[in-house]
């Protein structure tokens, strides 16, 4: 394990390990020279001496360097120094899919599905490559914190072409295909598989094979059927069922052929959930059915009816009247001929080895006579004859071999006829597997392939294709009531760029989709933009306090009522304001609050004795000459309070719609007339009950404090608290 500050590559520092593998960790550092974090993959110390293990990583560096696409983790760099053998790689922020799992029990369906899409395009261009990923699984899958779902760890990755895989390659055995686990030929076919396992864990939240020891778990992904998701799921779409249960078939040829097959079918779900569109080949048939076009099929009917018209007539009687003669046949001459039979084939077998003998007695005299120069100057001519027929002979031998297998060529991106020529050329045969809107391949090019490039194959072997539709229309599916990140990413999988907007509303959650624009329903060209507008909880509800001082209790009470306050009335006595006035408020004017805070009003009862106003009459000239001291005393302590401290402690809970982000508050207060807001705290890992603690403005003896928490990268109003201030 490496040390914080450890410096490998003379380019990457390392800064926290963030996780851990069979055979890796992996680590967060700094590269110096780009001033980026990635995360590096690091090989454990006790592997780096065997030569397998190394080499083993140097292939995964190998497989993922040459993947370059949105749903791949891409690899920067590799290398090794006394410290490690390193990869470089793109660094998530986000959970692997498994936490995400975990954390959630089971995912929706449209969640589900579309990072299911996400997974199957990445594996897509894999596969386009060459590459068979062999350990798809939740653990392998990252979701960055902005809904993007990216595909890792190509740990025991090898190019498709490969004819053999070990058990030590194997991948996790819960997600692991029937040809893996008997240690055969591993294809893309393999990865559907494991992705079927992968989706069905996502809407179940679990694997359908669970055992005591990896063997029985095998075991059974050999011999037992998976129980069908709907059991532990009983609202699940028809249509998604039948994908999941397509791909995990046991036989290979019941599963999907080609990745692009998958990514049609799921987002076809997302439209059309009842659908019973996904066809599985019944059990009586597992060899691929290939498709033949009409002109295909008229060839073969002409090319049977000329064969026929050749045969000589009496050949093509009634089936039933030959077999009559035949037997009649047998049944005169079965006794008659028994011995007659026994002794031709006695005296062909007894010729057939005086003959193989003499040539064989034949051939030795002439080797051993060239040998020895007998034949001088004619053994030229007789050994290059000789060397003629042997090289003959192995030509013939090695065009067996070469004949008998020829790689599969690159038809993607070419048109039917480009292809069939292409593949016409090498004696392998051409199916149509369906057509497919496509964003990247204009209409009439092929798309996909069932065999990838380079894969060596019999000949006469049938190459299934997927042929371009072109830009296809896509309706914008319902994602009202989804958080911005689950409606973002199912617009995005079906090719649709998104746009967010904000407001407020009453009715939806923060964080959740109010509408779309265009609608759900609408049909759109492939690559449109979408507007989503997203909720930003209940608008800001608060009322600024007015002053009432000074107006009878009653328009007071009718003032502050109708800004949604709570009154409670308080006595008071005042030589300032009549009987009945209001003397004093709770809240001061100016001062921002939530509707239903409560606000205490003082009215006054009169004077408090009227032997004060007597005192006062009857000495004008000392009243008069003590006002002024009085006067200049009053503005002193006026002033002594504006020029205080004022501070607030308090604990603040926390919301109920915190999602244990991290946080932000802000405090603001009237001042003049004129609101002052300030940041006063962030935290990006708070404790509730949070112990808040400030000082305010100068004789402002209330304040607010509003609670923000960071979404994706943005912060979000969570909570507002109004917290008194007092001088210190």
């Amino acid at each position: 394990m490496l040390e914080t500050g450890v410096n490998i590559g003379q380019r990457y520092e390392i800064i926290d390990r963030i996780g851990s593998g069979g055979m890796a960790d992996v680590y967060k550092a700094m590269d110096a020279k780009l001033n980026r974090l990635v995360a590096v993959k690091v090989l454990r110390q006790e592997f780096r001496i065997d030569k397998t293990f190394v080499s083993k990583f140097q292939k995964e560096a190998q497989a993922a360097a040459g993947l370059s696409h949105p749903n791949i983790v891409n690899v920067f760099d590799v290398g090794e120094d006394v410290n490690a053998n390193f990869i470089v790689m793109e660094l998530v922020e986000g959970i692997t899919l498994k936490d995400y799992i975990t954390r959630k029990k089971r995912l929706s369906v449209k969640e589900a599905t579309s990072i299911a899409i996400q997974v199957s395009l990445g594996l897509e261009a894999a596969h386009q490559s060459g590459i068979v990923h062999r350990d798809v699984k939740p653990q392998n899958i990252m979701i960055s914190t902005d809904g993007k779902v990216k595909l890792s760890d190509f740990g025991i990755a090898r190019a498709a072409s490969s004819n053999t895989i070990s058990s030590n390659v194997m991948g996790s055995v819960h997600y692991s295909s029937p040809e893996q686990v008997r240690g055969g030929f591993a294809n893309a076919q393999s990865d559907i598989y494991s992705l079927g396992i992968t989706l069905y864990e996502m809407l179940t939240g679990r694997v359908p094979f669970e055992g005591d020891t990896t063997v029985a778990i095998a075991i059974k992904h050999l011999q037992e059927e998976i129980v069908p998701p709907s059991k532990y799921t009983p609202n699940l779409p028809h249509s998604l069922e039948q994908i999941i249960l397509k791909c995990t078939q046991k036989s290979v040829d019941r599963r999907y052929a080609t990745m692009g097959q998958v990514i049609m079918d799921l987002k076809r779900s997302l439209v059309d959930p009842d659908g019973d569109f996904v066809v599985i080949a019944p059990l009586s048939s597992h060899a691929q059915t290939i498709m033949l076009s009409q002109s295909e099929m008229e060839d073969i009917r002409n090319g049977a009816a000329a064969g026929r018209s050749q045969e000589p007539e009496e050949d093509y009687g009634p089936r039933s009247q030959r077999y009559e003669e035949s037997d009649d046949d047998d049944d005169d001459d079965d006794d008659d001929d028994q011995d007659g039979i026994s002794g031709a084939l006695e005296k062909a077998v007894t010729i057939g080895g005086f003959i193989i003998g003499g040539i064989i007695i034949i051939l030795l005299g002439v080797f051993i006579a060239h040998a020895a120069g007998l034949f001088g100057g004619g053994s030229s001519s007789s050994s290059r004859e000789e060397s003629s027929v042997l090289s003959s002979s192995s030509e013939l031998s090695s065009g067996t071999e070469t004949e008998g297998q020829v790689e599969v060529p690159k038809i993607v991106g070419h048109t039917v006829d480009e292809a069939q020529k292409m593949l016409n050329d090498l004696q392998l045969g051409i199916a149509k597997g369906g057509e497919e809107a496509s964003d990247q391949y204009p209409e009439g090019q092929i798309i996909s392939q069932s065999i990838p490039e380079g894969t060596k194959v019999d000949i006469h072997t049938a190459v299934t294709y997927v042929i371009s539709t072109g830009k296809a229309d896509v309706e914008v599916p319902d994602v009202v009531g989804d958080t911005q990140t689950v409606a973002e990413t199912t617009l995005k999988s079906l090719g649709l760029e998104t746009t967010v907007t904000q407001e407020y509303s009453s009715d939806v959650k923060i964080g959740r989709v109010i509408r779309t624009s265009p609608k759900a329903g609408t049909e759109v060209s492939s690559g449109a933009t979408v507007e989503v507008v997203v909720s930003l909880g209940e608008e800001d509800t608060q009322v600024q306090v007015p002053s009432v001082l000074g107006v009878s209790e009653s328009t007071a009470k009718k003032t502050l009522t109708n800004l949604g306050l709570k009154v409670t009335v308080d006595t008071g006595t005042s030589s300032k304001y009549k009987e009945g006035e209001v003397m004093a408020q709770s809240i001061s004017e100016g001062t921002k609050v939530d509707t239903g805070t409560e606000i205490t009003i003082t009215v006054s009862s009169g004077q408090e004795e009227d032997e004060e106003e007597d005192e006062e009459e009857e000495e004008p000239s000392s009243s008069s000459s003590s006002e002024e001291p009085s006067d200049d005393g009053s503005d002193d302590e006026e002033a002594s309070a504006g020029s205080g401290i004022w501070s607030c402690s308090e604990r603040l809970n926390a919301p109920g719609n915190y999602e244990n982000g991290p946080i932000r508050l802000t405090l603001s207060q009237v001042v003049d007339g004129d609101t002052k807001e300030t940041t006063v705290l962030e935290s990006d890992a708070p404790t509730f009950p949070l112990r808040f603690e400030t000082t305010g403005e100068p004789g402002v003896s209330v304040g607010t404090v509003y609670l923000y928490e960071k979404v994706d990268g943005e912060y979000v109003k969570r909570a507002k608290y109004t917290v008194p201030f007092s001088e210190q």
